[in-house]
């Protein structure tokens, strides 16, 4: 899959549009003049290349939603069988949907999880 380069304002904004996360997220960084693309996971998919630079940053416990509905329906099976990024990560592929949203890029390559406008501040 490819992704469209950044110019150096923009934030890569990874996620669902209609979850509510998302579209908080997406309000909040468009009032702070912050260019954004959006990549809609469940619609374009994911690569196992981009989860993993996700992971690199980011701990596979904050990655994956383990309160949303996805992760419920699982087995305990399944549940059980996610120890490690790894897992995660063919988890995440197969179901986008238990990702915590939104997975933001940032303009220097940072990767963060969920929406926080606090931290965000910090960034902009």
């Amino acid at each position: 899959m490819n992704t469209p380069a950044l110019s150096p304002a923009t934030v890569q904004v990874f996620g669902i549009p209609n979850c509510d996360t998302v579209k908080k997220a997406r309000a909040w960084l468009t009032a702070q003049g912050i260019e954004i693309t959006f990549h809609d996971f469940k619609k374009q998919g994911l690569t196992g290349d981009r989860v993993t630079q996700w992971l690199q940053q980011v701990d596979w416990a904050v990655l994956i939603n383990r309160k949303g509905t996805t992760w419920r329906q699982l087995s305990d099976e399944e549940k059980a069988a996610i120890t490690d990024a790894d897992s995660a990560q063919k988890l995440a592929i197969r179901l986008p949907s238990v990702i915590k949203r939104p997975v933001v890029v940032w303009a220097n390559g940072d990767v963060t999880v969920g929406f926080d406008p606090a931290d965000w501040s910090n960034r902009v």
